[in-house]
């Protein structure tokens, strides 16, 4: 079995692979102060609930854009698993074609992304990720990552309107009943979900007309359903696609783990 692990700034991501079968997936917060006993404890014990032998993982795979928690991670493994975990890097073979001015600055959650949603739906491709920031990323019929853009995520825009604002309290984000809200929790979900899925409409919108033909645009992250459901641009909404990537590149690489 593979286990697979994305380290975003808010969360991780965690996965656990029977050849091409997602058996079980989890999310836990990303306390970058964690040490290796802690993050091993934490995945044991969701392990243990799911009734998953760790004695079965033969490989594991990492992509990381926090790298505290890349290095604790890695001794996790060596110890709680006995083995040398596989490290999305820019060296790493994907075979995407990075068309950035300095390919070693593209993210590897992004890296991953375009793995996964190229080999999944093909190009061309956009693929929109919520996560701490709403990363835009554009890949060429022929897989080649082309670039894209990067906002303030959700969670950090709404965090910094409650912070400054006293009087204002933290709402669920979900569709209101209306765009004209009728109090003050209706009125910030107005707010918060139009101004986003206008940000996504617009950003997409713009972008497509750099394209050829007309791309395909895949969301995910924490927030892609609920955006979704009322952006006109979103095609697909796969929240497991940076699992699926680590999968993926994991196997490209061929790379076969023994114990420590």
């Amino acid at each position: 079995m593979l286990l697979a692990i994305d380290v975003g700034n808010t969360h991780i991501m965690l996965g656990v692979f029977e050849n091409e079968e997602l058996k079980v997936c989890w999310r836990v917060a990303s306390n970058w102060e964690r040490t290796e006993d802690e993050l091993g404890v934490v995945i044991k014990n969701l392990f243990y609930h799911s009734n998953i032998s760790s004695e079965n993982i033969s490989s594991i795979i990492i992509s990381s854009v926090v790298p505290p928690l890349l290095y604790s991670l890695e001794k996790m493994s060596k110890k709680y698993f006995g083995l040398t975990p596989c490290m999305v890097e820019a060296h790493t073979k994907t075979g995407l074609k990075i068309l950035m001015d300095n390919p070693e600055e593209v993210g590897a959650d992004r890296i991953v992304n375009a793995v996964a949603g190229f080999s999944l739906y093909g190009g061309p491709l956009i693929i929109v990720d919520f996560g701490t920031a709403t990363t835009y990323c554009a890949l060429s019929e022929k897989g080649e990552y082309l670039g894209g853009a990067i906002a303030p995520g959700v969670s950090i825009s709404t965090e910094a309107l409650f912070a400054r604002a006293a009087k204002l309290p933290r709402v669920e984000i979900v569709k209101p009943p209306g765009i004209i809200g009728k109090n003050t929790i209706n009125s910030l979900q107005a707010g918060i979900l139009y101004s986003f899925v206008g940000q996504v409409d617009t950003i997409v919108q713009r972008m497509k007309k750099e394209f050829s033909r007309e791309p395909v645009v895949v969301a995910t992250g924490g927030m892609a359903e609920v955006i979704a459901g009322e952006a006109s641009t979103i095609d697909v909404v796969n929240n497991l696609l940076t699992l699926e990537g680590l999968r993926i590149i994991f196997n490209k690489n061929n790379i076969k783990e023994s114990p420590e």
